[in-house]
């Protein structure tokens, strides 16, 4: 299932992504830092979303207090707690 999230204080806009059990896949960025944000898509493809959570969860960016990675983690757990209880 598709699943398209806004982001909060960071440079993209929105994060979309397929979520197949708890399995991420086709990771797209709207807007941001083009270079980081594909090498993260390429790497990411196929990872668990407990996986995403534990590398990426809490990761900065300069000033901020979250990332276009962090706010990665957040919506894939987000969307997997909705699919879980919408069973």
């Amino acid at each position: 299932m598709r699943h398209v999230c806004r982001t909060v204080d960071v440079c993209a806009s929105k994060i979309s992504f397929d979520l197949e059990g708890d399995i991420v896949r086709n990771i797209q960025f709207t807007g941001g830092c083009n270079g980081n944000l594909l090498l993260i898509q390429k790497l990411l493809d196929g990872y668990t979303v407990g996986k995403i959570q534990s590398e990426l969860g809490g990761i900065k960016c300069g000033y901020r207090t979250t990332s276009c990675a962090d706010q990665l983690s957040k919506a894939v757990q987000k969307a997997y707690r909705q699919s879980s209880t919408a069973r």
